[in-house]
C-alpha cells in the first residue's frame, strides 16, 4: 500500500541517515570502494555476441547486477544518467529552472531522506543488489575518466528507490507539473488545459500468448512486443550461480529485466487504463501558522516539509526553497476552485523493486501469481506463458478497493472517510485469465473483455474502475489474425505479429469512397481508383498506404471521432460528405506540395534514420536512411511504427513503436528470436550502432543465444569490467 514517512518516523531515522551519509562519504574518499569494485569485477564475465548483446555471468545475483550496470554504461551512459537525474529530482541542474517542478514532483512523493530510510529498511538481498547497482556505475566512471557526468558524480544504493518500476514515464508523470506550479506559486489565474496529441504513436505494447494446442511443437509461446520510444531499452542476458538466467529488455539504469523470459517463464507488460490514481479534495482549516484538514469528525495536521532544489542558470547553479504539503491521502498537487487536492498513487518502492526483480527468477505460473500478489505494478497489464504450458493474463496489479457509492473518475471529498481506499484487490479479485479454451490471449492496451474471444471475462462482473479500457484497432487486428491460427512456430508467429493489415482503413476508406463518388477531376479519380483497389495492407511499395496515412491524420485532426468505429461514442462527430470531400482534397494538395506528387510509395516517405546517439537526435531528409514499410499503431498495425516530421524535414522518421521485440517458445529448452530497433550501442563508431536497422525493416529476427554453449559460439568479445582492450 502507499505510505509516507511521518515526522516522528523521520526523527527516528535521522541518526541512521547521518551515519549512512558519513560512511558513504568515507567510502567515496577511500580506497575501500575501489578494492570492493575490483574484487567484484573479477567475479564477473561479460561476453558480447555478434550483435553486441551483453551476456553477463556472475557468481552471485549481485555480481550479475554489477556487470549489468557496467555494460549498460558502456552502451549508453547518457541514458542511464538521464533516467536517474529525472527520477531523483535533479533535472533542473541539467535543464534549468523550467524543470524545477519535475524535481518538486519527485520530492512530493519521496524525498532523498525518505529514499535513504526506505533503502535501510529493505531486505538484505535487495540492499545487496542496490549496492551492486551503484558500484557498477561508479566503477564504470572510475575506469572511464574521459566520461564526464553531467549532474550525478557518484551513484548511491538508495537511488533505485526512486526508479523501481520500468514503464516508460511511470505513474508519477501523470501528475501535471503545470498544476503543481500553479498551486505552489499561488498562480490562481493560470488557465490549465491539457490537450492530447492525437497523432502521437500510442504508448504501450502488444502481448500475445499461445497455448500448446495451437503451437507446432506442443509448447506455449509468447510474443513480447513493447511499443516504446526507440532506444529506451537495450537487450541483455543475466546469469548467476544463484539461479538467475534471464533474457530481455532492461530500462536504462535499472537492474532487472523488465520485459523478457527465463528458461521457464516469460512475461510482457502492456500499459493499462485501470484506475489506480485518485484525487481527494481536502477541506483546509488555517489558524495562524497552523494548517489542518477535516477528516470525519476530526482535524488533522497537514504535513509541511521544505526542500531545497538546485537549478542551472547559465554557468551558475542556484537554489530555490519549496514548502510542500501532504495529507494521509498524499501530497497536495493542485487546486480545484479553492479546494486543495491531494493526489494518491502507488508509492511503495521497496516492495515495487522486490516485485520487479523477483519476477525474473520464477519457475512456473503458481510462483508468478504469488509474485503478482505483491501488487505494486500499477501501470501494467501482464501477459504470461510458461514451460508447463500455461498461458495467463493479469489485468492491472495495483487496484485500490473503493466504495462503489462514489464516482472516483472525478475528485472525491477527502473529508469523508468513506472515500478512503479500502485496501487493494487481490489477484483473484482482479481480472485474471488462465488457459482459456480458445488457446490464445491478446492484449494491446485494450479492453480485457475481448482478450480471449468467447472465453474473455464479462464486464458486468467487475467494478467500472477496474477496466475502463476501450477497444482499439490493434486489438481488433490481433483478434482477427488469432481466430485463424492453427499451428504456430517461431517464424509463423512472427508473420502473425507483422501481419500488414490495417483495420482502421476498413472503415475510413469505404466511407471516403461513398462520400466523394468518382471525384471532381482526373487526379481525384486516379486516387480514388487506387484506394478502391487497395486491400488495406501496408508495404514499402504501396502508394495507397501513403495516401491513407495522411488522409487518416487529416480526418482525425478534423473530426476526432475515429474511435467510434470500434467503441460506443454517443456524441461522436459523424462527418458529412462535403466535409469528407474537403479532407480528401486537402490530403492530395498536402502530398503534392510536400513530395511533388501524391503518387509516392510509402517507403520514400516513411524512414528509419539514426544520425547520432544523442538523446533527442535530429533527422535530415538529405542523409541516408532505411526505407520502412511498417505503419502506425493508430491504424491498427500490430508491428507499430510511429513516425513524424521534424523541423526542416518533409519525410517521416520513426521514433516510437516496435523497439525490442521477441517471440519465445518454451519447452525442454527455451527458444527465442529478437530484434532491437537500430542497435545495441549509442556510439556511432560501434559496429552495433545501427547493425539491426535493415533487419528491423525486413523483420529478419536474430536467434537468441540463451545457453552457455550457444553464447560461446556467438561470442566476439570476452572481458571482466574494467579490463583494458
Amino acid at each position: 500500500m502507499t505510505t509516507f514517512l511521518t515526522k516522528p518516523m523521520l526523527k527516528r531515522f535521522a541518526f541512521l541517515i547521518c551515519t549512512i551519509t558519513f560512511f558513504s562519504c568515507e567510502n567515496k574518499n577511500s580506497t575501500d570502494g575501489l578494492s570492493r569494485w575490483e574484487a567484484q569485477a573479477a567475479r564477473v564475465e561479460i561476453l558480447r555476441d555478434d550483435f553486441g548483446v551483453p551476456h553477463i555471468y556472475g557468481k552471485s545475483d549481485a555480481d550479475a547486477v554489477f556487470g549489468l550496470l557496467y555494460a549498460q554504461c558502456e552502451d549508453d551512459f547518457r541514458r542511464v544518467e538521464r533516467n536517474y537525474i529525472w527520477a531523483i529530482g535533479r533535472l533542473a541542474e541539467l535543464e534549468g529552472e523550467e524543470a524545477l517542478y519535475s524535481d518538486l514532483r519527485a520530492n512530493l512523493y519521496m524525498t532523498e531522506a525518505e529514499a535513504k530510510a526506505a533503502y535501510e529498511f529493505a531486505p538484505d538481498w535487495l540492499k545487496s543488489l542496490c549496492v551492486a547497482f551503484a558500484d557498477g556505475v561508479n566503477y564504470y566512471l572510475h575506469t572511464h575518466p574521459e566520461v564526464n557526468p553531467q549532474v550525478i558524480t557518484h551513484y548511491e544504493p538508495w537511488m533505485p528507490m526512486f526508479f523501481s518500476e520500468g514503464s516508460i514515464g511511470g505513474d508519477i508523470e501523470s501528475i501535471s507539473t503545470e498544476r503543481l506550479k500553479a498551486f505552489y506559486e499561488g498562480d490562481t489565474a493560470l488557465a490549465f488545459l491539457e490537450t492530447e496529441d492525437i497523432f502521437t504513436e500510442p504508448q504501450g505494447s502488444n502481448g500475445i500468448a499461445i497455448a500448446p494446442a495451437l503451437s507446432e511443437s506442443g509448447n506455449a509461446m509468447l510474443l513480447i512486443n513493447p511499443h516504446t520510444s526507440f532506444y529506451f531499452r537495450p537487450e541483455v542476458h543475466l546469469v548467476s550461480e544463484e539461479g538467475l538466467n534471464v533474457y530481455g529488455a532492461v530500462t536504462w539504469g535499472q537492474f532487472f529485466v523488465y520485459q523478457g523470459f527465463n528458461e521457464k517463464t516469460g512475461w510482457i507488460h502492456t500499459s493499462t487504463f485501470v484506475d489506480f490514481k485518485d484525487e481527494f479534495e481536502e477541506e483546509i482549516v488555517e489558524a495562524g501558522d497552523k494548517i489542518q484538514y477535516k477528516f470525519g469528525n476530526e482535524l488533522r495536521d497537514v504535513i509541511k516539509q521544505t526542500v531545497t532544489l538546485k537549478y542551472k542558470e547559465g554557468e551558475q547553479v542556484k537554489e530555490k526553497d519549496f514548502n510542500f504539503y501532504r495529507t494521509h491521502h498524499g501530497p497536495i498537487t493542485h487546486k480545484t476552485g479553492e479546494k486543495w487536492v491531494a493526489t494518491k498513487i502507488n508509492w511503495d518502492p521497496v516492495n515495487a523493486l522486490s516485485q520487479s526483480y523477483t519476477r525474473t527468477k520464477l519457475a512456473n505460473y503458481a510462483e508468478f501469481k504469488d509474485m503478482m500478489n505483491i501488487r505494486t505494478n500499477s501501470s501494467n497489464n501482464t501477459v504470461f506463458a510458461d514451460a508447463d504450458g500455461n498461458i495467463a493474463y493479469f489485468h492491472g496489479n495495483f487496484i485500490p478497493k473503493r466504495n462503489p457509492e462514489y464516482d472516483f473518475s472525478k475528485p472525491v471529498d477527502g473529508s469523508n472517510p468513506e472515500t478512503d481506499w479500502q485496501g487493494l484487490h487481490t489477484v483473484d479479485e482482479s481480472i485474471l485469465i488462465l488457459n482459456p479454451g480458445n488457446g490464445w490471449i491478446q492484449n494491446c492496451n485494450s479492453t480485457p473483455f475481448t482478450a480471449a474471444a468467447e472465453f474473455s471475462p464479462k464486464r458486468e462482473d467487475y467494478p467500472a474502475y477496474m477496466a475502463p479500457d476501450a477497444e482499439n484497432f490493434r486489438a481488433v487486428h490481433a483478434v482477427k489474425v488469432l481466430k485463424e491460427v492453427e499451428k504456430l512456430n517461431l517464424d509463423t508467429f512472427l508473420e502473425l505479429a507483422y501481419d500488414p493489415y490495417l483495420p482502421a482503413f476498413e472503415y475510413l476508406i469505404p466511407e471516403l469512397l461513398a462520400a466523394v463518388g468518382g471525384g471532381k477531376n482526373g487526379e481525384q479519380s486516379q486516387v480514388l481508383e487506387l484506394m478502391k483497389a487497395w486491400d488495406y495492407r501496408t508495404s514499402k511499395e504501396s502508394v495507397a498506404m501513403s495516401v491513407a496515412h495522411f488522409y487518416g491524420e487529416n480526418y482525425q485532426r478534423a473530426f476526432r471521432s475515429m474511435g467510434r468505429f470500434v467503441n460506443p461514442m454517443s456524441v461522436a462527430k459523424i462527418p458529412t460528405s462535403a466535409e469528407i470531400q474537403e479532407i480528401f482534397e486537402k490530403t492530395i494538395a498536402q502530398m503534392n506540395g510536400d513530395f511533388g506528387t501524391w503518387n509516392t510509395p510509402w517507403s520514400e516517405i516513411n524512414r528509419f534514420q539514426r544520425l547520432s546517439g544523442e538523446i533527442g537526435a535530429d533527422f535530415d531528409d538529405d542523409k541516408s536512411y532505411v526505407p520502412i514499410g511498417l505503419a502506425s499503431g493508430n491504424w491498427g498495425a500490430l508491428a507499430a511504427y510511429g513516425a513524424q516530421t521534424y523541423e526542416g524535414s518533409k519525410r517521416l522518421y520513426g521514433y516510437r513503436g516496435n523497439s525490442f521485440v521477441a517471440v519465445v517458445e518454451f519447452g525442454d529448452r527455451v527458444k527465442a528470436k529478437t530484434i532491437l530497433a537500430g542497435g545495441q550501442s549509442a556510439d556511432p563508431t560501434s559496429p552495433h550502432f545501427f547493425d539491426q536497422a535493415q533487419r528491423y525493416a525486413d523483420a529478419e529476427f536474430k536467434n537468441v543465444a540463451f545457453y552457455r554453449d550457444d553464447v560461446e559460439k556467438r561470442s566476439t568479445k570476452r572481458y571482466s569490467p574494467g579490463e583494458k582492450e
